[in-house]
């Protein structure tokens, strides 16, 4: 373990204990809201650097946009993924960067966080309550109303895929505008959108093209890495892979390659390898299923629309599987290859 990663472990432990004991938003007498348009400047904190984890604010950030539809948002964020993320999102202002590496680059990490007291907000958000330093940014920045993100046990009740951290903040958010004098809907919470536009989606059609041979048929597109514990092994994923050629034995099979430039399943399948997520998500846009472990990438998948099948065995399938109305996460541990073929199958035939 290198001085900064020893750092960084010494620096979360201190950032948890001070934020630890910081208010829950049900500890503060804040007024009621009287007129909607009184919002105009919002600040939603998730300072990570993590792709899945700023995928998973996308459904926050459309509920702010419907609920305060001329407001305008910024982000604080750590590394420069949201800008590329949310670079479709109009009322999206600002993108408050921490860098990825702080004790590398202290003075711009200081001047990051002096940045968001500066501004005066009308109402900031914290969107991870396990986040110490979403939650000490939201104490930090100079705002009239504060979203902690605290548990609700009424909504924890109420709503079964309350744990999911797409849409945990989002009940989070309308119970807490409901003690403020905006009434909770009873709405579908929004699916996760990276907002692909015409061109860019035309431009994953031309990409797929150039790696199927029947483009009469519908594509299957796999993602088959994964960090750490996560990852299947080589022999896991050839066994699903030979039993999805033999099923679908008509259609396109396709594999994305992660950055790292591997396959668990020997390159035996056309692959796509870039590291422009947005051109990797204009791909995976134009193919019927996508299938991945859990992952940042699993979650672009859902971002694009596209069916998308998580494969879990170490993670929370309730609270990180893929999130549209066609998705779904399988827990690999009670599943075999084969009941996870029938799931693909039923996916595709809808």
């Amino acid at each position: 373990m290198d001085f900064f990663k020893e750092i960084n472990i010494i620096r979360r432990r201190i950032t948890h204990r001070v934020t630890k004991n910081i208010s829950n938003s049900s500890d503060n007498n804040f007024p009621s809201i009287n007129n909607r348009e009184d919002i105009k400047k919002i600040l939603i904190c998730r300072p990570n650097h993590r792709l899945g984890n700023q995928l998973l604010m996308t459904p926050l950030v459309q509920e702010v946009i419907n609920t305060f539809p001329n407001s305008k948002i910024d982000l604080f964020v750590k590394g420069n993924l949201s800008t590329i993320i949310f670079k479709n999102y109009p009322n999206i202002d600002k993108i408050i960067q921490l860098p990825k590496k702080p004790f590398k680059n202290v003075i711009q990490y200081l001047f990051t966080w002096l940045s968001i007291r500066k501004k005066r907000y009308d109402i900031v958000i914290n969107v991870d309550k396990g986040s110490s330093s979403g939650r000490l940014s939201t104490k930090f920045a100079n705002s009239t109303y504060k979203l902690f993100d605290d548990e609700n046990e009424y909504f924890n009740l109420k709503y079964k895929d309350y744990k999911h951290l797409a849409k945990h903040p989002v009940y989070s958010l309308r119970f807490f505008l409901s003690t403020i004098g905006i009434p909770n809907v009873e709405r579908k919470i929004p699916s996760l959108d990276f907002k692909l536009n015409s061109e860019e989606i035309t431009e994953g059609k031309k990409i797929l093209n150039q790696l199927i041979v029947n483009k009469e048929e519908k594509t299957i597109c796999l993602f088959t890495y994964a960090t750490g514990n996560k990852c299947y092994s080589e022999i896991w994923w050839m066994e699903l892979f030979e039993k999805l050629k033999k099923v679908f034995e008509n259609l396109n099979i396709i594999e994305v390659l992660p950055v790292e430039n591997v396959s668990q399943i020997a390159f035996k399948t056309p692959t796509f390898y870039s590291t422009d997520i947005r051109q990797i998500g204009s791909l995976i846009a134009n193919t019927a299923i996508f299938i991945s472990a859990d992952s940042g990438i699993m979650h672009l998948g859902s971002s694009v629309q596209t069916p998308t099948v998580g494969l879990f065995s170490v993670t929370d399938l309730d609270k990180y599987q893929p999130y549209n109305k066609k998705s779904l996460g399988l827990d690999t541990k009670i599943l075999s290859t084969n009941e996870i073929v029938k799931k693909i199958d039923a996916i595709i035939r809808k």
